[in-house]
């Protein structure tokens, strides 16, 4: 690191010496005093100052991804297991483009994640002059897939403006802020200074006189509801509390467990069972927190439900889904800790309501079970071990998830349920990876299917150079399972696309030094899944699907919604 003297104390009326440093070293430090310690990405020659300040420091653990995709759902586990900001840095052109899909999976989520991109020397930005790594409008492509996007043009401004991205991309609603640099400004040498940690998160209050008016409604209801997303994750003890005074609760697949899973009020993620649709049709209240109330959820937004209160921090999400009665914008953990305070100890509600819901979820727990044939042990055996263990549990998109793994197997914590809720396959390796890395004792488990394995297939590497404390269960059907399941039931069985070439993972694990395990008899899972969790790093267990056979009752996508499409 070059460090000189300048004179910058002018306003004393005297010289002070200050070190500088090149702004790569400002940008790496800065994060460092933040409490960043652990950034996903790939080198390249535009990220170079940066990743260099990385390695001499030697605060930051840097995480060598095999592809940008990769790094980015690294990074957006990383925030959501350790409900703090993920960093991933790209380099530009095609790499910010390589991060693209996959940071459309963090915005979709909400995911407080800070994405460091590069750009060509100031003198070639935006002048589509063929500059090498230069691509035209790569400002309009992070725009679109960012909640802000940032560009240092000045040196002096770099820290300020990675301040600046953090908190906003840490400020609900929260999601992935781009901060793009070009690699000219990285060398420039600015003043060194310390930083106090991460900045001020200011959460946004909801406004009193609509929370009397909430607690007027709730007063006069006889079966309430709180239908929880991903948005009242920080709010699960106010949600509980509310659950035990008289509400009943229900989730969406990334609301589970802000009520405790198995609560007797909850009917967690069974949100679209025909079960659940009985329990609205009697409620007379629903209170939607942080919660978009997605079409796959709510049979695109033709599902009944009661009348609805909605709270939400994004103003713009008021009544978009679903007519509302009321729409209170304001942080969620304020806004129900806010009614709490305004509500009696005991809600006046309907106690057969209330008795009733714990039977609901579990025949909907049991049809559900009753379909997965030779895995039903295999989902309760998970399920038994992730919720005691408290272990993160990472999805894919894959059959085995939409049937059992995303409901019933249940998670000790709203942060330790991983899934791709933009529904994109094959981002599960790099997420379990982000997961386990994440600063959890408990080592994470993976659920992936064959089909999207092989999109990120490179990062399994990644897991074993990082020792990523974790477990792949690898569903092998041999195919992409469920396109197979809807061409059977809407086109005839032409199985078209759809069995593709699948390789040899056994092969694939031995030459990555990955230790495998393949599974041919459902009931030596329980045997191999306990080995695999008591040995350090990373383990992989393949269920052949072909051998031990298929699940007792298809999946073929979310149920048919009213006018008798899928939904």
């Amino acid at each position: 690191m070059h460090l000189s003297l300048v004179t910058t104390d002018h306003s004393a009326g005297q010289t002070a010496a200050t070190q500088t440093e090149p702004v790569g070293d400002a940008l790496a430090r800065a994060l460092a005093d933040m409490g960043v310690t652990t950034v996903f990405g790939v080198i390249s020659i535009h990220n170079m100052p940066i990743l260099d300040a990385f390695a001499r420091h030697g605060r930051i653990r840097f995480v060598p991804a095999r592809g940008e995709a990769g790094a980015m759902n690294m990074a957006d586990a990383y925030a959501r297991v350790s409900r703090s900001l993920g960093v991933a840095i790209t380099s530009t052109g095609t790499a910010a483009g390589n991060a693209a899909g996959s940071q459309v999976e963090a915005l979709t989520a909400g995911s407080p994640v800070l994405h460091i991109t590069t750009q060509v020397d100031r003198e070639f930005v935006d002048r589509d002059r063929g500059a090498i790594h230069d691509v035209p409008r790569q400002p309009d492509m992070l725009k679109a897939i960012s909640k802000s996007y940032l560009r240092v043009w000045e040196p002096a401004a770099a820290v300020e403006t990675l301040i600046t991205a953090v908190r906003e991309a840490l400020t609900a609603p929260t999601g992935p802020v781009t901060l793009e640099i070009p690699v000219d400004v990285q060398r420039v040498q600015v003043p060194m200074r310390k930083i106090d940690g991460m900045p001020a998160i200011a959460r946004k209050q909801p406004d009193a006189a609509q929370l009397d008016t909430l607690a007027e409604i709730v007063g006069r209801a006889k079966r309430p509801m709180l239908w929880l997303g991903g948005g009242a994750r920080l709010a699960a003890e106010a949600a509980t509390a509310l659950a035990e005074r008289g509400f009943a609760i229900v989730t969406s697949t990334n609301g589970r467990a802000i009520v405790p899973e198995g609560h007797a009020h909850s009917l967690g993620a069974f949100n679209m069972t025909r079960e659940a649709m009985e329990i609205y049709a009697r409620a007379d209240l629903m209170i939607v927190v942080g919660s978009r109330l997605r079409g796959n959820e709510t049979q695109n937004n033709r599902m009944p439900l009661p009348p609805i209160v909605q709270i939400d921090a994004d103003p713009a999400q008021g009544g978009r889904n679903y007519p509302v009665d009321l729409f209170i914008a304001g942080d969620a953990r304020l806004a129900l800790e806010g009614l709490l305070a305004r509500l009696p100890a005991r809600l006046n509600s309907d106690p057969a309501f209330l008795a009733d819901i714990a039977p609901t979820r579990e025949r909907a727990e049991a049809a559900l079970r009753s379909g997965l044939g030779p895995y039903d042990k295999l989902a309760d055996t998970l399920s038994r071990t992730v919720r005691a263990g408290g272990h993160p549990w990472v999805r894919d998109v894959t059959v085995s998830n939409s049937t059992f793994g995303n409901r019933y197997v249940r998670i000790a914590a709203p942060h330790l349920g991983v899934h791709a809720l933009g529904g994109g396959i094959g981002q599960g390796i790099a997420m379990g990876i982000g997961a386990a890395l994440a600063g959890q004792s408990a080592k994470t488990v993976t659920l992936l299917g064959d089909g999207g394995a092989q999109l990120m297939i490179g990062e399994l590497a990644t897991a074993v150079e990082a020792q990523a404390n974790m477990v792949f269960i690898l569903m092998n059907d041999k195919g992409y399972g469920v396109i197979r399941n809807i061409q059977d039931a809407q086109y005839g069985s032409r199985h078209v696309y759809s069995n593709i070439l699948t390789p040899d993972f056994a092969l694939v694990a031995q030459s990555i030094g990955l230790p495998h395990e393949r599974i041919a008899d459902i009931a030596a899972f329980d045997d191999a899944f306990a080995r695999a969790m008591a040995a350090p790093g990373p383990r992989m267990i393949e269920i052949d699907m072909v051998a031990i056979g298929p699940f007792s009752q298809s999946f073929a996508g979310p149920p048919a919604g009213a006018a008798g499409k899928p939904a």
